[in-house]
């Protein structure tokens, strides 16, 4: 089951959208049709990277580092530049060295006028929403049930998350009404 839910954070993304103009999009979850439906009317490139997927990491004495497993992930036929990243609330299934990993990876894929979306939460002991999120419209976001839940759910209090997302700030966040923040990224400048 499908539900709508308004965003006040999305709307201030997307009206930064330029017409025209062409853009890159990284989606860190399953390919949604809503998210499909929302892009069709801009002139884009969606690139899904579903890591829930790949969760929990390997671990372990013969496992790759972390960097290595993400950089198997993140390869893209052409080198984008992405100009927004939807994490939804991939950073809670993370730990802080796995965000570090995944941010060096993803480093080289951003621009100065990249921006970030997602959900973290407001007490790290919230127990986790198991939903798949999508674009709905320009101020609504859907979500659905997760088929399965990645394991390793370890969400980080706000001020570790800040941390963690070195290369970015967070520009403005909300608190919703179950206790998710939803939170909205820029490029930190002294990153770039």
């Amino acid at each position: 089951m499908t539900s709508r839910q308004p965003s006040k954070l999305l709307p201030e993304l997307i009206a930064r959208l330029e017409p025209g103009r062409r853009l890159q999009v990284l989606d860190v979850g399953p390919a949604m049709p809503d998210t499909v439906q929302f892009f069709s009317e801009y002139r884009c490139k969606l690139h899904f990277l579903d890591i829930f997927a790949e969760l929990p990491l390997a671990s372990g004495d013969d496992a790759p580092p972390p960097t290595d497993q993400f950089r198997d992930m993140l390869v893209f036929g052409t080198e984008p530049r992405f100009d927004i990243c939807l994490f939804w609330d991939v950073f809670n299934y993370l730990d802080g060295n796995a965000v570090t990993a995944f941010l060096d990876t993803l480093l080289p894929f951003l621009h100065p006028g990249t921006r970030g979306h997602g959900f973290a939460v407001h007490n790290p002991r919230t127990a986790t929403g198991g939903q798949a999120y999508a674009i709905a419209d320009e101020s609504h976001f859907s979500a659905r049930p997760r088929v399965s839940e990645p394991g390793h759910y370890s969400p980080h209090s706000q001020a570790a998350l800040k941390d963690m997302l070195y290369c970015f700030d967070v520009d403005r966040s909300m608190l919703l009404g179950d206790g998710r923040l939803e939170y909205r990224l820029k490029i930190r400048k002294s990153t770039r």
